[in-house]
């Protein structure tokens, strides 16, 4: 496992960027005639319509829930965020030394971005805070799915589908995406009939209310969630809301669906750690809760936490679908 471990302290990098980035600055609206693109499209973005190169030869992936479907695409970027990269099906990416490493978003390495000469940059979602100091580079769009956006975050996935699909001439394979969540979405949908869960991320040993992340997941289903996001500050996974492990037991939840965020990032201090399957089957005081008994608690993907996409939510539709079928 790697043993990425994000911090929350921002790096300062204006100094860095004012003699080299700035001075080759495109300008905010961000054109730049270095790859041979066909044209130009405009599409709708978190920041309003913007006109993009069209198919544009050097990419600059920085948004995680892009990475699959540009992958499917077959576009090959010239930069990306390599500590954001899963542990497997990236592998091309990670070790291309063609492909600058971006840095992570609490590192940011913009002067490499800058110097990958990118028509295009596809950023928001964890990188949204630096759009403006991306959009002096070259064209920079937010097509991030978000929880403010219509219809919620999974109906998101599919507008920015489709959208990067108009942008790279990839219109059908967009669709086939498309049509595949939408058909996990329902068959999850149809398979859930009113039965309570608790949505959880594991992290650091302990298992927490994770409803402001996954309840994203939930809520196109037809389950009633014994813990709700309500007072939460934000969708990050790294708030301790002080959940006791008997407090989940009186509730007694029926399912778990289960976020692993070590088994994505490693631990914070670099030690091994503990898997969530482990710390749910040693908890003592679940020992007679319905979802141990019956062993009802879904594991979301080891890499979701990193990916999170269209594909990611596909794979986790489905096994809800696939597991509570197989309950009967």
């Amino acid at each position: 496992m790697r043993p990425v471990r994000f911090r929350k302290t921002v790096v300062a990098t204006g100094a860095v960027l004012s003699a080299g980035l700035l001075l080759s600055a495109c300008g905010e609206s961000g054109s730049s005639d270095k790859g041979a693109s066909k044209g130009k499209v405009t599409v709708t973005t978190a920041k309003g319509d913007v006109e993009v190169p069209k198919e544009p030869a050097r990419v600059v992936a920085l948004d995680s829930t892009s990475f699959a479907t540009l992958k499917a695409f077959g576009v090959k970027p010239v930069a990306v965020p390599k500590g954001l990269l899963p542990d497997e099906g990236f592998e091309d990416w990670k070790n291309d030394s063609a492909i600058k490493d971006a840095g992570i978003h609490h590192e940011p390495k913009l002067e490499a971005v800058n110097a990958s000469e990118p028509d295009l940059i596809i950023g928001g979602y964890r990188f949204a805070e630096h759009h403006d100091k991306l959009a002096k580079i070259t064209t920079t769009i937010d097509v991030a799915p978000s929880d403010e956006a219509e219809g919620g975050y999974v109906n998101s996935l599919k507008a920015q589908t489709e959208t990067l699909g108009k942008i790279f001439g990839k219109e059908d394979e967009a669709k086939k995406i498309v049509d595949g969540l939408e058909k996990a979405k329902s068959a999850a949908a149809a398979a859930t009939k009113g039965e309570t869960v608790f949505l959880g991320v594991s992290s650091a040993g302990k298992i927490d209310n994770g409803a402001s992340r996954i309840g994203r997941l939930a809520e196109p289903l037809n389950l009633k969630n014994v813990l709700s996001a309500e007072d939460e500050e934000s969708t990050s996974v790294h708030d301790n809301s002080g959940l006791a492990p008997e407090t989940l037991a009186k509730l007694d939840p029926d399912w778990m669906i289960l976020l692993d965020r070590d088994a994505a990032v490693g631990t914070e201090d670099g030690s091994e750690p503990v898997a969530a399957k482990k710390i749910v089957n040693g908890m003592e005081a679940w020992e007679k809760t319905t979802f141990r008994r019956q062993d009802q608690v879904i594991y979301l993907a080891s890499d979701f936490y990193l990916t999170e996409g269209a594909q990611a939510y596909t794979d986790a539709f489905t096994a809800v679908s696939t597991a509570f079928d197989a309950a009967g």
